[in-house]
């Protein structure tokens, strides 16, 4: 008997398939630091190139309409291809559309039209692959034998942090190379996001097999009747779960449309109006960073002390200070003042928006999520754009000051609003009690579900309307 018989030979050891969700995990914080940079960088471009404010918010609302289009068909597009490759589609896209941007300036020259063209190919891309990548969250989960509660709270913690360093980094790069040429950092990120991506199994992006509910096998009867109508049958019933059924989820659903568009004008409109005027574009960034700092450590108490106070006493401090926060930003005061302004509205904006996003996803039902979350993006994707495009008429035609402290006031009214609502009397305290008087009830595990066209939002605006799973 030799050595080389089989009594000799070693067994070998069992195969164990690399993990994915530090590749995924990577993947998403590439992309989403470079959306980050590029929501500082590119109204500022615009701004500079333009010379008009009018132009910044015609360009908005120019994306809005495939931006709404896409936002309905994207849930329908990665039912029926691979969403790994759906999301690497997107990232190649984005960083094209991005990457062109220097290119064209050093051939031709900027212009309002290339900002259309090249800002309607990353709208095409952008939210397909936001939806895709969202959507391999429980496969990633389930690969790797995770608690999708536990690994939620750590992609919104790495999300977190990327907000607060997207925007300071956006300053740094303006003010060493340039607006323009910073946006090839943002080309490589998405980039660099698409290749992390294809290292990922094929087999993850799979879409599944036979629908196994009724909700399901509606889904799969509409994705095979077509993507337009499945997509127009799915935004019907996701309208009538939101706005025609519970009043709290109504409300929380119209606040969030509040923060998106008013948020949404400052940040987006109103504050790079205001720095370019002042000569000093890349203090934007510093101050958006400032407002992201400030929701990472709200957000952080929040969890800890939640069950220490009443839903109703989160939901009125939080809105008092923001409104507080917003009146800072609104007056347009010297730098050190709006960073505490900025400081001020994250502080106060995390509560406010954990409760939002726990009334979102406890008041709709399970088989009627995904139909009832497009239905929000795409109404986002819209919204968003058409107020933006109003303020920029008021910028125009009366000055950033004046649209600023319109902002405010109507941020003002939307408080007043939200403090007297019957709806918003009553937001489930005596329920929570009951279900859970001794411990806090567990989150429910729900994918991010596109997160509120994160990457849609002028930069610090998402953070603000994004719907978490958190349990307050």
């Amino acid at each position: 008997m030799t050595l080389a018989s089989p009594k000799f030979r070693y067994p070998r050891p069992h195969f164990r398939p690399r993990k994915t969700a530090p590749r995924y995990l990577l993947s998403c914080a590439l992309s989403l630091l470079g959306n980050s940079v590029a929501g500082v960088i590119l109204p500022l471009v615009l701004l500079a190139t333009t010379g008009d404010a009018l132009a910044a918010g015609t360009l908005a609302l120019i994306c809005a309409v495939p931006q709404f289009l896409i936002g309905m068909v994207g849930g329908a597009l990665t039912d029926r291809f691979n969403r790994r490759n759906v999301s690497i589609v997107s990232d190649i896209m984005s960083a094209a559309s991005v990457a062109l941007l220097p290119v064209v300036d050093m051939v031709w020259g900027l212009s309002f039209g290339w900002f259309v063209a090249l800002g309607l190919i990353g709208a095409v891309g952008d939210i397909p692959g936001m939806t895709a990548r969202d959507s391999l969250v429980p496969a990633v989960c389930e690969r790797d034998g995770r608690s999708l509660q536990k690994f939620m709270g750590l992609a919104q913690s790495l999300d977190s942090m990327v907000v607060i360093v997207g925007p300071a980094l956006a300053a740094f790069l303006m003010g060493a190379v340039g607006s323009v040429n910073a946006l090839w950092f943002t080309a490589a990120m998405s980039l660099a996001a698409a290749l992390v991506t294809l290292t990922l199994p094929r087999a993850l992006g799979r879409t599944g097999a036979e629908p196994r509910t009724n909700a399901e096998a509606t889904a799969a009867a509409a994705a095979d009747r077509g993507l337009v109508a499945g997509a127009w049958d799915s935004l019907k019933s996701g309208a009538a779960v939101l706005f025609c059924g519970d009043g709290l989820l109504r409300s929380s659903i119209l606040i969030s449309f509040g923060i998106a568009m008013i948020m949404g004008s400052l940040q987006g409109i109103v504050l790079p109006v205001h720095f370019t005027a002042a000569g000093s574009p890349e203090m934007l960034g510093y101050v958006l960073s400032a407002m992201s700092v400030g929701m990472l450590v709200s957000s952080l108490a929040y969890s800890a002390l939640a069950h220490r106070l009443r839903r109703r006493t989160w939901f009125v401090l939080s809105l008092l200070g923001m409104a507080a926060g917003v009146l800072a930003l609104g007056l347009l005061p010297d730098f050190p003042f709006m960073l505490g302004g900025a400081l001020t509205l994250g502080l106060f904006a995390g509560p406010l928006s954990a409760l939002l996003g726990f009334f979102i996803f406890d008041r709709i039902p399970a088989e009627n999520r995904g139909s009832a979350l497009g239905t929000q993006n795409s109404l986002t994707l819209a919204a968003a754009p058409v107020a933006v495009f109003a303020t920029s008429i008021v910028v125009e035609t009366l000055g950033a000051a004046a649209a600023a402290l319109a902002l405010a006031c109507l941020w003002a009214v939307a408080t007043g609003w939200a403090l007297t609502a019957r709806s918003l009397r009553d937001l489930g305290d005596d329920e929570a009690r009951t279900a859970a008087p001794s411990a806090p009830k567990p989150a429910r595990d729900a994918p991010r579900a596109a997160v509120t066209a994160r990457e849609a939002l002028p930069q610090g605006t998402e953070a603000l309307s994004r719907p978490s799973p958190s349990q307050p």
